[in-house]
């Protein structure tokens, strides 16, 4: 009988953990032998104009270099402007800011969070653009980053996530994130959009629709408004365009601390998105809407680290208990290593990579930990520090 029982947990378990590997399997494969096919063409040609708006928060001086580099832009001056939401941020700074071609805006919030700075500026720019662009501090992109957006909204895309890599690899952990990043565009943007499916959106490198964005800015609540985001968007049919050949360069998180209170917030906002999705999963079923049903199973999933360790582990513990039991985990396990060996970036694949992989199993335990502290309703803003 406990034998049984024993087996009926196995089993319930491994369905469980196989609906995560075999979705990751499936857009690893898309990503592989699949192509790029553009989802809406227009043929009218103009120069949109721009609002790029920087929500900082502290990092007082990474703010300055980040906007004094994007001003190198080679798209006309005139067509677009930049503004930084500067949140607790030193008197000096802000005095310095304002001797820039810029426009600083200065809230004063109770508790901060990047909604609310977007959700400010929107509320006190004076005037309308065609698109608006949000950027992170550390966010870096080459001179001709508007020109080749200009084309993408040409071809008449509302809202579109750009190529967000790393620009640092100062250790282990910064290697890992990294290669997490390439693993999340192949996955879960270049992937979905090979299939017809709307891309996932990571937080800044995003271009949206101006009035759209105005208009639906308001309805942002969580510390994960790119998930709000996505959502608003998928509701509403609007198709998120992933441009691989635009980057933005984003600073990894060098240590452990910075990892897991970085993922701290990723999984707390995951957690919500998928309790609020599932409320609205019967009407997409209804209504047809796969980019809303694949999004909710998206929020379901289990973070890959984590599948890495468990499907291991497990492995090994069944096939010790009872060997036959064990095979099906080892198909899990293999399956989920070849997914994420397909969906690295060929370039990525040497050897500094591998020897990062030592670090795995700490930063894996320390998502273990996480788990228990995740907090559905928390609406905080949760910072990463930056070098």
């Amino acid at each position: 009988m406990i034998w049984q029982i024993i087996h009926i947990i196995d089993i319930v378990l491994w369905l469980f953990v196989a609906i995560s590997v075999f979705y990751i399997f499936f857009f690893a494969l898309a990503a592989t032998v699949g192509n790029d096919k553009k989802h809406i063409i227009v043929t009218e040609q103009k120069k949109h104009s721009f609002l790029i708006l920087f929500p900082a928060y502290k990092n007082d001086e990474i703010i300055k270099n980040t906007v004094v580099d994007f001003l190198k832009q080679v798209y006309p001056k005139e067509l677009y402007t930049v503004a930084v939401i500067a949140d607790c941020m030193q008197n000096s700074t802000i005095d310095y800011l304002n001797t820039l071609p810029i426009k600083t805006l200065v809230p004063t919030f109770d508790k901060s969070s990047k909604a609310k700075s977007l959700q400010f500026a929107m509320h006190n720019m004076p005037k309308s653009y065609d698109n608006v662009v949000i950027l992170d501090i550390d966010n870096v992109v080459s001179t001709d980053f508007l020109e080749k957006l200009n084309e993408v909204c040409n071809d008449g895309y509302k809202a579109i996530q750009c190529h967000r890599c790393a620009k640092n690899s100062d250790n282990e952990v910064a290697v890992l994130d990294g290669i997490s990043e390439e693993i999340n565009n192949t996955l879960f943007r270049k992937a979905h959009n090979y299939v017809g499916l709307s891309s996932a959106l990571i937080g800044s490198g995003m271009c949206f629709d101006y009035k759209w964005f105005k208009d639906n800015v308001d309805k942002l609540s969580t510390a994960g408004e790119d998930r709000e985001l996505e959502e608003l968007l998928i509701k509403q049919n609007v198709f998120i365009r992933y441009e691989e050949n635009i980057p933005v360069y984003d600073e990894k998180v060098c240590d452990a601390d910075n990892f897991q209170r970085q993922r701290m917030r990723w999984m707390t906002a995951q957690t919500q998105s998928f309790l609020r999705m599932l409320k609205y999963l019967p009407t997409a079923i209804k209504t047809f809407n796969i980019n809303f049903i694949n999004k909710t199973i998206q929020q379901s999933l289990i973070p890959r680290s984590l599948l890495l360790v468990i499907t291991f582990i497990f492995a090994l513990f069944m096939t010790i208990v009872v060997h036959a039991w064990g095979l099906k985990w080892w198909i899990l396990f293999i399956l989920i290593c070849i997914s994420l060996f397909l969906a690295v970036p060929s370039a990525m694949r040497t050897r500094v990579a591998f020897r990062s992989i030592k670090v795995l199993p700490t930063l894996a335990l320390r998502m273990f930990k996480n788990i228990r502290h995740i907090d559905r309703k928390n609406t905080e803003f949760l910072d990463t520090s930056h070098q």
